[in-house]
């Protein structure tokens, strides 16, 4: 079984088209991504656990925090600077080159753009999702 290369793995959002057929555009720039799922644990112990905690599945969550270099022209960050400015939600999607997807509706919640003076500018990027979060696999 071939290991995935992290290079190969990219975040994009929707910047057009309808649900049912949506356009996607790759986040230019990007250096690292991270898919965050939690869940949330109900503790369920009692006496007859014999002195261990007992827990059961709660409420899902998932986030997407992703970092990059800016770029001259990006499509997508400029249509996330809108999103963001507007508190809109919007869809994302984590794509493996298997053809394997994350998919989710979700709000930008942490957007910092950084300029130093010694170095390249950056942004930072934490997609919070709303609802599920679907996986479809490729073809």
């Amino acid at each position: 079984m071939a290991k995935i290369a992290g290079v190969d793995v990219l975040l994009y959002v929707q910047t057009g088209g309808t649900d049912a057929t949506p356009t996607y555009t790759v986040v230019g720039g990007q250096s690292g991504a991270t898919l965050n799922r939690s869940a949330n644990l109900i503790e369920t112990t009692s006496k007859d656990a014999y002195g261990w905690a007992e827990n059961v599945a709660g409420v899902l969550s998932w986030s997407i925090e992703c970092d990059g270099f800016m770029l001259d022209s990006d499509t997508a960050l400029d249509h996330l600077d809108e999103v963001f400015n507007s508190r809109s939600t919007l869809k994302a999607e984590i794509r493996l080159p298997s053809g394997k997807k994350y998919t989710g509706n979700c709000i930008i919640t942490d957007f910092p753009y950084e300029f130093p003076q010694d170095d390249a500018a950056t942004y930072k990027l934490t997609l919070t999702g709303t609802g599920a979060l679907t996986v479809t696999t490729g073809s």
